[in-house]
């Protein structure tokens, strides 16, 4: 039988979603050691709305994850807040601006999403696989 959460005394739950979004005009901008400090971010931001990245990748050019939202929090609401304080910690912390950041803008607007269900593994594996898929993508380019 499959473990479920509980979020109150009456109520089980396991909403995973497949979450993918990109920076701004599609540029590859997530590179080098910001790629490395993307993730455990990601993590403690999506602990701070009782979350949680149960798979996860950052591409050059995309992010994909597998994230568990309580039902209590909106998944555009939590996919915002999670956009929009990266882009905060990004300008801050790593490129070392010090100012107020209104209108800059590291995440394009759209995002993917789709609920995980029952192909949960499937879509874990997916993720876990993309870095060789897209390396293996490029290497077909190169031969043609």
């Amino acid at each position: 039988m499959k473990d479920y959460l509980t979020l109150l005394n009456h109520t089980k739950w396991d909403y995973k979603y497949h979450l993918v979004f990109i920076p701004k005009r599609h540029k590859k901008r997530i590179y080098g050691h910001l790629r490395r400090e993307l993730g455990m971010m990601f993590h403690v931001l999506a602990q701070q709305k009782e979350s949680q990245i149960v798979e996860g990748h950052v591409q050059p050019d995309h992010v994909h994850m597998c994230i568990q939202i309580p039902p209590k929090f909106a998944v555009s609401n939590m996919i915002g807040f999670l956009k929009g304080k990266m882009a905060i910690a990004i300008a801050r912390d790593l490129m070392g601006w010090k100012e107020n950041f209104s209108g800059e803008n590291f995440w394009a607007r759209g995002y993917f999403v789709t609920q995980v269900g029952l192909d949960e593994e499937m879509v874990r594996e997916y993720i876990r696989k993309q870095e060789d898929e897209e390396e293996r993508q490029d290497q077909l380019k190169l031969n043609l």
